[in-house]
């Protein structure tokens, strides 16, 4: 493969990566998929329940705030792709380990809701068990790196819902 091509194919694949990364795919590709397929069943009759529409700003804000306060707090990107300066117990930290990927979680759910979307419910399903597994291998890496601090954080707070899971 020529320098030129090695160079087009990485482009390529970092344009792919940025359109694809977890909180374009939640908030933009999923709504969109999503309204797309149910206008073509429902022949564009779009059932919409305007109640489930608090699942959606609810897990929007919930991702975007945890966001901010992880970044002020914590340091770091918004995965483990930059990695946090320290371990961020308060706030919502002090809740649940995870609220931003639930923040994913709700807003998907909402999409289920608002929409009536047996496909919004699949990729709710698909979602959960991919951030579990992420979880899995982000708490491995968080533990390597912050040690028994983590530990500690861990045995005192919930993965997902506080006070259950």
């Amino acid at each position: 493969m020529t320098n030129m091509n090695q160079n087009s194919a990485k482009a390529t694949r970092g344009l792919l990566r940025s359109y694809l990364n977890t909180s374009k795919r939640t908030f933009i590709i999923y709504p969109l998929l999503v309204v797309g397929f149910e206008a073509a069943l429902r022949g564009g009759d779009i059932i919409i329940v305007p109640w489930g529409a608090v699942g959606l700003l609810w897990g929007y804000l919930q991702y975007r705030l945890v966001r901010a306060y992880r970044g002020r707090l914590g340091g770091g990107g918004p995965g483990l792709d930059v990695p946090p300066k320290r371990v961020v117990t308060e706030g919502p930290y002090g809740f649940t380990r995870n609220p931003m990927y639930l923040g994913h979680l709700i807003f998907m759910a909402g999409l289920a809701l608002t929409f009536w979307s047996w496909l919004a419910l699949a990729l709710l399903a698909v979602n959960m068990a991919w951030f579990h597994r992420r979880v899995l291998k982000d708490e491995e890496h968080l533990r390597s790196m912050f040690g028994a601090e983590y530990g500690d954080y861990t045995a005192q707070v919930k993965r997902w819902i506080p006070g259950v899971l």
